[in-house]
């Protein structure tokens, strides 16, 4: 099967596309930039696409003979939609690296079109939501009368441009938490709370991560918070920012304040990776009052992205054929898949 790596010169992509390589695949490398794609096309000797997605015979006519999209070109609120389109048209299955809850619920309401066309679509394949989404799995195995969920994750060495602009676009949307089972909207750092880690106690506030979208799915618990780990003066200023309420999703706002993350932001380097890992946490409860926790510890999170995806690529390349539709990770690989990716441990 003939597959693609779309966004392969963005900062995650070229982590993607020299992870692939050391694995012996031969992705095709796609996305916008043609000069900087055949750059990287000449560097590992790799077949090269550039097209934009906002023109649909063009990208219909780039995904001509693939198989498989590995998508890694955010902000994924305006990217996912076309790709997808995209990709049911021409039979392939979608792969992403979201972890944005809207396009979560966008990918599940295409799950007959996936299933009529007989292919995956599965968004999150990296940090978001792997980790998180493998680890409710396993609560959920552990304690099947759960009716609680609370995750958490404390990653270092600082966000990607992509990611820094997703965070913006959340402002103006608030927070997000599962309730009694239904997504709900919560003020921005909802609530606060402290995980353990290393002896210490780390703050943490809630995030509209993810997995409020689908560790349901994967695990039917009607009630789902999602924490990061922050200092506690993020938290402090998030809350100040909601007197500012709506004015925070105005276009012009939006753009001033991605311009200056275009401006301040370049991604964690090699060394940074290296040196900074991720703690996730995981609480299950059930109405009873029993309880089941877990921790995982995993590399740096865009080094969990990389060979996360990866091996979900690997998996739909030379795997048995999986049911179509819809999955989430932990639905396709198991729940266990996290603990078979490099440099991940369970506490």
């Amino acid at each position: 099967m003939e597959w693609m790596i779309y966004g392969a010169n963005g900062y995650t992509g070229r982590m993607v596309v020299e992870e692939a390589v050391r694995r012996g695949l031969r992705p095709v490398l796609a996305g916008r930039n043609a000069a900087e794609l055949e750059a990287l096309g000449q560097q590992h000797g790799l077949p090269v696409r550039a097209f934009a997605l906002d023109n649909p015979v063009a990208l219909r006519t780039g995904l001509n003979g693939i198989g498989l999209v590995l998508h890694c070109a955010g902000p994924f609120s305006a990217t996912a939609a076309p790709m997808l389109d995209a990709c049911l048209d021409v039979g392939a299955h979608y792969l992403d690296i979201t972890g944005e809850i809207d396009v979560f619920a966008h990918c599940h309401s295409r799950d007959a079109d996936a299933k009529a066309k007989g292919v995956v679509v599965l968004p999150g394949a990296g940090f978001d939501v792997v980790p998180t989404d493998c680890l409710a799995a396993i609560l959920k195995r552990e304690l099947p009368s759960a009716s609680a969920l609370v995750l958490a994750f404390e990653a270092g060495g600082g966000p990607s441009p992509g990611t820094a602009k997703t965070s913006v676009e959340g402002l103006g949307k608030g927070g997000r938490a599962r309730i009694g089972g239904k997504l709900t909207r919560v003020p921005l750092a909802w609530k606060t709370r402290t995980f353990e880690r290393d002896g210490e106690q780390r703050f943490a506030m809630t995030i509209p991560w993810g997995d409020v979208y689908t560790a349901y799915v994967s695990t039917g618990i009607p009630d789902i918070e999602v924490y990061m780990g922050v200092p506690p003066a993020t938290a402090a200023r998030l809350r100040r920012l909601r007197l500012l309420g709506p004015l925070l999703g105005l276009g012009p706002v939006q753009s001033w304040l991605k311009k200056q993350v275009g401006k301040k932001v370049r991604g964690p380097s090699e060394k940074t990776r290296g040196k900074t890992g991720c703690v996730v946490w995981g609480e299950a409860r059930d109405a009873a009052g029993n309880e089941t926790r877990r921790t995982l510890r995993t590399p740096n999170g865009y080094d969990i992205t990389v060979t996360a995806s990866l091996g979900i690529v690997q998996r739909l390349l030379s795997g048995p054929a999986p049911e179509a539709g819809f999955h989430t990770p932990s639905r396709l690989m198991g729940a266990d898949y996290v603990l078979s990716l490099p440099g991940v441990r369970s506490e």
